[in-house]
């Protein structure tokens, strides 16, 4: 499980392939629902790149957040 403000490394991403091999940070404060179909909002994968919504199996935590 993630939290807001953890920085991942992103495997794979539905949403945007050029993120993959990148790194970004959880904005999520709670657990995706249905509304992002149970994926997590990611930012800062780089600078052409917007925010990305990936699913929990796309995404491995680098370190924690706060």
């Amino acid at each position: 499980m993630f939290q807001a403000g953890d920085i991942v490394h992103i495997v794979a991403c539905e949403d945007d392939p050029r993120a993959v091999g990148r790194r970004g940070r959880i904005v999520d404060e709670v657990p995706p629902g249905p509304l992002t179909d149970g994926r997590w909002t990611v930012h800062g994968a780089g600078l052409l790149i917007g925010s990305l919504l990936c699913h929990t199996h796309e995404l491995r935590k680098v370190s924690a957040g706060r």
